[in-house]
């Protein structure tokens, strides 16, 4: 069986190897590394079990074992795509660089290393199943592009690079107060430290300190993003950076964000995302909102793509944090569909710019489609992507986010955010239209992109048409363990909506109801009749609500509950009734119409034999 170890450590070996390797060839080292690597991954995307929420192709290791520190990895419905995308992204990007200057130069092997080794540190956030590994190669990432761009770029290069890691190095503090808090905090007396998430999400994280935990991490996630207001650093970072490297910074680093969002922040802190998700989403929407406009107005085609991206991670946070399983798939899905597209559309612009006399400005540009119908055609596949065209995979996610925040928190946010659908109509078609179309442009030289920029261009083609055709594989692979991701949270927000949305999504699976989403603890102790949920809740209280462990998503029994002769608890720990002095209401509530019965202090009294049924209203 192929290990996730093999996977990481490979692109990291292959730039090893390039650094002995003749200097003629290091680039076609690295790019036949890239493809190996991508064989892998689709390895184990075909054999990725997408009916199981469990985690698969675990390695767990000790790493640091005073400290409960694991080289914890695995597979997931939430990774499992990224990996893909990733490994197809950064090997796009290296077989773009192994034809130009960059990839032939007298510092090629140095070129390739620094992209070996950012390429480790993605695939490791992604396969991390412990918050301190996740967040130690969350920060290497950071570190191959500062080379990158040092070295690589363009113009003021060095202050734009240091604005971006002051902006990303404080929210990495931040992450990493909250990460090693996480720990210590969620660890009961006597056992041993761990910063395994799923042993985090079996413990518990103290409500009271959820919310400043989330914030820290929230603070990371959006400026790695970026989002609005934490995108000071965007426009310098982005004209500073070479084009190929562009394009994998923002077709798959954004994303890492993303996805911690869902791994970490969601099921770890379910009580601070229902204090503070407003504020997330208020953020989402102007970034949305602020990344259209600005992406329609400027008239630098890099800028275009730049502020398009904020406006689509914009969509991706609304999904996310919509708590729904169908804006978090939708979410999902479009953070691959939006890493293909930028793959086209920055090599798409980085021929425009080598005909318009190296200027990225669209008023240099224009006509160039007259004499490059290959090239137009590749780029408006493109460009109907990055608009989400009706008929895309950008589409459906987009559709899948607005429902999710439709049916979720609300609809006023789905109708405002839905301006950005039109907005991106309007933004990329002026992109294709001003730089290819028109008069032809003061410097311009229209003729036909070479053969191997075609074929370079034709791969995110042919892979947002197969999205498009068949967008179910990726929609499938995620809504197990989207369902997991935002289940906690959903179930502090809404406990109802979150029942009736595990409900839901057991329909496609072979268990029933919250059992589906518990932890395996969890399902442990309900096999054993264990009634442990308790502490984790904090204790119970009567009323109308089932209580709902925060932790877990699931309900809880409440502690010190008997059964009388009418009443059992079958082996879902749902309430089953069948007497005649108790019924169910058509909204699922138990009436207690019998004059025998009644309710003294949140009890249910049977006044004859003053027996009690402790600790419900129900």
């Amino acid at each position: 069986m192929l290990h996730l170890s093999i996977l990481l450590w490979l692109p990291l070996v292959v730039g090893l190897l390039g650094l002995l390797a003749p200097h003629r060839v290091v680039r076609w080292v690295a790019l036949v590394g890239g493809l190996l690597v991508v064989a892998l991954s689709v390895a184990f995307v075909l054999d990725f079990d997408s009916a199981s929420g469990a985690l698969q192709r675990v390695t767990s290791d000790a790493w640091i074992e005073a400290f409960g520190v694991r080289y914890d990895l695995a597979l997931t419905g939430l990774n499992v795509w990224l990996i893909l995308l990733t490994t197809v992204g950064f090997t796009f990007a290296t077989g773009w660089l192994a034809t130009t200057d960059y990839g032939r130069g007298d510092r090629s092997r140095l070129l390739f290393l620094h992209f070996a080794i950012a390429q480790t540190a993605v695939l490791g956030a992604l396969m991390a199943q412990d918050v301190i590994l996740f967040i130690a190669f969350f920060d290497l990432m950071l570190i191959p592009f500062f080379f990158l761009t040092v070295m690589f770029g363009n113009g003021d290069r060095v202050p734009a690079v240091i604005k971006m890691v002051v902006y990303t190095l404080v929210g990495s503090l931040l992450m990493l107060v909250a990460a090693v808090a996480i720990g210590v905090l969620s660890t009961p007396d006597g056992e041993p430290l761990s910063f395994s998430i799923q042993t985090i999400a079996e413990r518990g994280v103290p409500e009271g300190s959820q919310g400043w935990l989330f914030a820290c991490f929230a603070a990371a996630f959006l400026v790695k993003m970026p989002s609005f207001p934490f995108h000071g650093w965007l426009a310098d970072g982005y004209k500073a950076m070479p084009l190929p490297v562009l394009a994998v910074f923002s077709g798959v680093l954004s994303k890492i964000a993303a996805y911690g969002f869902l791994v970490i922040a969601l099921p770890l802190l379910p009580e601070g995302v229902a204090d503070l998700r407003w504020i997330v989403l208020i953020m989402a929407v102007i970034s949305i909102l602020y990344g259209s406009l600005i992406a329609l107005t400027t008239t630098n085609a890099r800028l275009v793509l730049a502020y398009s991206s904020v406006a689509q991670l914009g969509f991706i946070t609304l999904g996310i944090f919509s708590l729904r399983t169908d804006g978090a798939s939708g979410a999902l899905l479009q953070s691959v569909n939006h890493g293909v597209a930028v793959f086209g559309a920055f090599l798409a612009v980085a021929i425009l710019a080598q005909r318009a006399g190296g200027s990225e400005d669209l008023r240099d540009m224009g006509g160039i489609a007259t004499r490059a119908p290959v090239f137009a055609v590749l780029f408006v596949i493109v460009t109907y992507a990055v608009l989400a065209l009706p008929g895309s995979a950008n589409f459906l996610g987009e559709i899948l986010i607005l429902r999710g925040l439709w049916e979720g928190p609300s609809i006023a946010l789905a109708v405002v955010a839905s301006l950005g659908i039109a907005l991106a109509a309007v933004y990329a078609l002026r992109l294709f239209i001003l730089s290819s179309h028109n008069r032809v442009g003061p410097q311009a030289e229209p003729r036909e992109a070479s053969k191997s920029q075609i074929a370079l261009l034709a791969v995110p083609v042919v892979l947002i048409l197969a999205l498009a055709i068949h967008p179910q594989q990726t929609i499938r692979a995620a809504d197990v363990s989207a369902t997991q991701a935002v289940l906690p949270a959903a179930a502090v927000v809404d406990p109802v909506e979150a029942a009736a949305m595990a409900e839901e999504a057991a329909r496609y699976r072979d268990c029933a109801g919250w059992s589906c989403f518990q932890t395996p603890a969890a399902q442990a102790a309900a096999a054993g009749g264990a009634t442990d949920a308790t502490d984790a809740v904090g204790g119970t209280g009567a009323g109308d609500d089932v209580a709902i462990d925060p932790s877990t998503g699931q309900p809880v029994e409440p502690e010190g509950a008997s059964v009388e002769e009418d009443m059992t608890v079958d082996e879902n720990g749902e309430v089953v009734i069948d007497g005649d002095d108790v019924t169910v209401d058509e909204n699922g509530e138990v009436v207690i119409d019998d004059e025998d019965l009644a309710v003294e202090d949140g009890d249910v009294v049977v006044e004859e034999d003053a027996e009690t049924i402790e600790g419900a209203g129900r």
